[in-house]
């Protein structure tokens, strides 16, 4: 999928979107052609590469606090891979099980394929004989965003 840089109205980026968002918020006018390819077009709009805000949007709570807890951003987080065995992850894993108290969050949760979930079931990793390949880290809204991208 190819993607569009977008930038603020003070030309800080923000983050990036697919070329259709971006030619719809041209459409609409939000937003304007910073840098485009040369001899490129997509419809009446030159083939942009990156956009500017035409209004300025207040960002600060991006750089106070980390992203909110997913189930989307555990596997973006992990690169879909099991934290048990390394494979394709398809689901999300509590290292202290929700039934004892664990909750959802970064630092409790790693990504895991359904064969490793279903044998690790409702106890800890070392009650199961499962070690954690990985260590869960809560990610900066920089680090989740350029995972995401790629």
């Amino acid at each position: 999928m190819e993607t569009v840089l977008v930038l603020n109205a003070d030309f800080g980026p923000l983050h990036r979107v697919s070329l259709r968002h971006a030619v719809r918020m041209l459409f609409r006018e939000v937003a304007v052609v910073h840098e485009a390819m040369p001899d490129r077009l997509f419809g009446v709009y030159p083939r942009p590469l990156v956009v500017r805000l035409v209004q300025y949007v207040v960002t600060r709570w991006r750089y106070t606090t980390g992203p909110s807890w997913s189930r989307s951003g555990v596997l973006a987080r992990d690169r879909s891979r099991c934290g048990y065995c390394r494979g394709q992850a398809s689901t999300v894993d509590h290292i202290t099980p929700r039934s004892r108290g664990g909750r959802n969050s970064w630092l409790n949760t790693v990504a895991a394929c359904g064969p490793c979930n279903q044998r690790k079931g409702d106890r800890t990793p070392a009650e199961a004989r499962m070690p954690l390949r990985v260590t869960p880290v809560a990610p900066t809204w920089a680090s989740l965003a350029h995972l995401k991208v790629r």
